[in-house]
């Protein structure tokens, strides 16, 4: 692997943990809802609309258009800012997940900011040379995980290639744990603590840009 290419992967490793952070404290604050994971909101906005938990349906379809939003903007921020995209996309990120601590929001507000975060976070890395980088889910990273390790075993691909899947999984749920720990003690002024390590990723990626 490259010297760009192990820095674009530790770039969405670091990622990933800041999705599980957030992820956990948004679980824990709407209840069994997810700000990242828009698979599972969709699975429980179809239950919702199937009569068993009416209560979850308003929500559950906010967090999806919420999510899409945010793939949408962070997308238009990334292609108008060219090849300070990096950057760009963070600090957006970062202001979206501080309004979410900081503003005077009630109910499940808060949340709808943090699932635009996340999804805009997915235009920061699209790929890590061979490995490709989701950066708020892991279904499709221990896919690959699981495709490349048996690969690995029958001589069909490259011994290693499975490694960086792992890595990317552990890195998500030791982001959740953290965040689990993080919102019993602080509530939702946690998300501080994802907005500190995104501006530090905003101020490495600029330099990084500024050094290229």
């Amino acid at each position: 692997m490259r010297r760009d290419e192990f820095g674009d992967l530790a770039l969405a490793t670091a990622l990933l943990a800041v999705a599980g952070f957030v992820d956990a404290v948004g679980f824990l604050t709407l209840g069994h809802l997810f700000v990242s994971f828009a698979s599972g909101n969709s699975t429980q906005f179809a239950i919702a609309l199937g009569g068993t938990a009416l209560g979850k349906t308003a929500p559950a379809g906010a967090l999806v258009g919420c999510f899409v939003a945010g793939v949408f903007g962070g997308r238009m921020v990334a292609l108008a800012a060219k090849d300070w995209r990096r950057p760009a996309v963070l600090l957006v990120e970062a202001g979206l997940l501080a309004a979410a601590a900081l503003a005077p929001l009630r109910g499940a507000e808060p949340a709808y900011l943090m699932a635009l975060a996340m999804g805009a976070q997915n235009a920061v890395v699209r790929k890590a040379g061979e490995t490709q980088t989701a950066l708020t889910y892991v279904t499709g990273t221990l896919v690959h995980l699981g495709q490349n390790l048996a690969d690995a075993i029958c001589g069909a691909g490259p011994r290693g290639a499975w490694a960086p899947y792992l890595g990317l999984w552990i890195a998500l749920v030791l982001g959740g744990g953290l965040g689990g720990l993080a919102y019993w003690r602080l509530r939702l002024d946690a998300l501080l603590i994802a907005v500190a390590a995104i501006l530090v990723l905003a101020a490495v990626t600029a330099w990084t840009r500024l050094r290229a």
